[in-house]
């Protein structure tokens, strides 16, 4: 399954809200944000082979270093919201158990047009 959007006009202080269900046969789910596939702030990617959570950054179609977290709250073919707030240093991902994470606004960015998802069936899509 992939989702995919290229106008989102996402700003500072937004928050998106997504709810879905991760497929059951596969290694890992992600959620990029950003303004393109090349300009990525926030690759945010559980992986079930590795029970880590790695976030990146992809500038220029270069990646930067990974950030990872053991806490691994999903499973596959399970039923997950999660919301990721943006903001002008940090994007702030909240888990389905209600951990936070955060990862660096390394590019800088103000605004995101981009989001796609892969590896998880998309059922509602807010942002506030």
């Amino acid at each position: 399954a992939k989702f995919e959007m290229t106008n989102l006009e996402m700003k500072v202080g937004q928050t998106l809200k997504l709810k879905g269900k991760i497929e059951t046969n596969i290694d890992s789910f992600a959620i990029n944000l950003g303004q393109g596939a090349d300009e990525l702030g926030l690759h945010f990617n559980p992986r079930f082979n590795e029970s880590i959570i790695v976030c990146n950054s992809k500038g220029g179609g270069s990646w930067g270093r990974e950030q990872r977290d053991d806490h691994m709250c999903f499973s596959q073919g399970s039923e997950v919201k999660l919301t990721v707030t943006f903001q002008s240093d940090e994007f702030k991902v909240t888990l389905p158990d209600g951990y936070q994470l955060t990862f660096p606004n390394r590019l800088g960015h103000s605004h995101l047009s981009y989001l796609n998802v892969r590896g998880l069936h998309i059922s509602s899509f807010k942002m506030d």
